[in-house]
Order: structure tokens, then C-alpha cells, then sequence
């Protein structure tokens, strides 16, 4: 027998027209995924950035009761020029990003969202999508907004190791070790910690100023940090620890007003 699933309301891309039009009369609230396409060292999936704020979304909207966020589509491409120079990389513009952004943001206001929350898997998109986030608020009045792990960055000092873990590190291996082992091969996981030439271009440094490169220039294999740290213990805790931090945000907007939530209440 096959087993059916149950319908999802929550996820906009599984609703007919109709469907969606009764939920937009009752939810206001959106998350919107974005990720990328792109290496993530010798030992992870491509999927790694796209895959994690899918699942993200979806776990923090179906923590609520009904009417649940509406999750909108996965973005699965992002700003990922610097990783070209690894196999399997797909890299859009910041331009082509942050208007493909503004567009869907604009339709959702078209269609009664009135708070976006834009959940961003990888840190390449950020100036994109902040622009984006910027011109929906300018055009439709609503709120929006960005999370590229803001609201849980400040926990995960406790409990990785790893300084500078910036990309497919003991982070992201952790997190993938928990969620999808099968596409994990551990037995090709090779530390490598960049030796930064000024404390001003140290990821880990509280005075660092936000600077680019390609990859290949300060990482052979594409890996930044140490995925030999990783467990699938600390995935299931990074894990819980983001989706909690962002149910948290999510409640306190999802009942608000927008002048509730430009209100000063200090």
C-alpha cells in the first residue's frame, strides 16, 4: 500500500491557488530560504547552504499552532563566485539575486504578507539580499528582514571548537552528520584553519572588516575550518539551538501589527 502524505499548509509550494488565497487570509508572516549551490569542501554536499535553510524554514514553521509562517520556495543558487574554482559551483549575480529577491518579495505583498523573514544559508548572499530586503521594504511597506544566523551566531561559540569555521567546517559538517550522515564522508574531511596575515581580516576578530577573496586563494581543498571536529551530537544541538532562537523571533512578530513592531517600547 502506498502511504499518502499529509498536505502541508504551511508550505506555499504544495497549496493550490485557493488553498493559498484562505491562507494568506490568515497568516501575514512568510519565511523566504535562501542558499546556494556550491563546493562545500571534499566531504560535503553541494546542497549543504540550500538544503540547511529549506529545512530551517520548515522546522521553525511547524513549531507553531495553526495558522502556521508560510514557508515560500527555496532559492537554491546564490552569490558564489568565489567558489568557482571548485567543480560543481552554480553562481548568479548579486544583481540577478537581488532583484529574483525583491520580485517574490513584492508578490507576497501583493498578496497580503505584511512581515518577510528572509532565511539566508549562505553568508556570500548577504549584501544581496539585504538590498533586496531594503527595496520591499521602500516599494511595499512591509516588514522585512534578514537572517543569515544573526539570532543564534552568539550561542555557537559554545559549542564548536573551531575558530574561523567559516565554511564546510566543524559547523556544517556537524550539522549535516545529523540531519543526512549518508552524505558525509568523514574518511575525506581535512582541517584546514586560515593563518590570516592581519587581525583585521581574521574572521574570529571582533575588530574584522568585511572583505572578499576567492577561496582557492587561502583554502586548497575549500574548506575552512575543521570537519574533523564534527559530530552528529553537536549538529542535533546547533540544530535545536537555531530553531528555538528563531521560533522566538518568529513569535514575537507573528502577532504583531507593523506598527506594533516599529513602535519603540523602551
Amino acid at each position: 500500500m502506498v502511504q499518502v502524505k499529509k498536505k502541508r499548509s504551511y508550505i506555499l509550494g504544495e497549496l493550490t491557488w485557493p488553498e493559498a488565497e484562505a491562507r494568506f487570509k490568515q497568516i501575514d508572516i512568510a519565511l523566504l530560504p535562501v542558499g546556494s549551490t556550491e563546493q562545500h569542501g571534499p566531504h560535503l554536499p553541494l546542497d549543504t547552504d540550500a538544503f540547511d535553510a529549506n529545512y530551517l524554514a520548515w522546522e521553525v514553521a511547524n513549531m507553531f499552532p495553526d495558522p502556521k509562517p508560510l514557508v515560500l520556495p527555496l532559492i537554491p543558487y546564490g552569490v558564489s563566485y568565489h567558489h568557482m574554482d571548485f567543480s560543481g559551483t552554480i553562481s548568479i549575480s548579486n544583481e540577478t539575486l537581488t532583484k529574483l529577491v525583491y520580485e517574490i518579495g513584492m508578490s507576497a505583498a501583493h498578496h497580503g504578507i505584511k512581515k518577510l523573514i528572509i532565511i539566508n544559508g549562505h553568508g556570500g548572499n548577504t549584501p544581496s539580499l539585504k538590498n533586496a530586503a531594503q527595496m520591499i521594504n521602500r516599494d511595499a511597506h512591509i516588514f522585512t528582514c534578514v537572517d543569515t544566523g544573526e539570532t543564534s551566531d552568539v550561542d555557537m561559540g559554545k559549542i564548536i571548537e573551531t575558530p574561523n569555521d567559516a565554511h564546510a567546517g566543524e559547523m556544517e559538517t556537524s550539522t549535516t552528520l545529523a540531519l543526512r550522515p549518508h552524505l558525509v564522508y568523514m574518511d575525506k574531511a581535512q582541517k584546514f584553519i586560515p593563518d590570516f596575515s592581519s587581525r583585521y581580516l581574521n574572521f574570529s576578530s571582533s575588530r574584522s572588516v568585511e572583505w572578499y577573496t576567492r577561496t582557492e586563494m587561502i583554502s586548497q581543498n575549500g574548506v575552512l575550518g575543521d570537519p574533523t571536529k564534527a559530530s552528529k551530537e553537536k549538529g542535533k544541538l546547533i540544530w535545536k539551538r537555531m530553531v528555538k532562537n528563531l521560533v522566538s523571533f518568529v513569535t514575537e512578530l507573528k502577532d504583531m501589527t507593523l506598527d506594533e513592531i516599529y513602535e519603540k517600547r523602551y
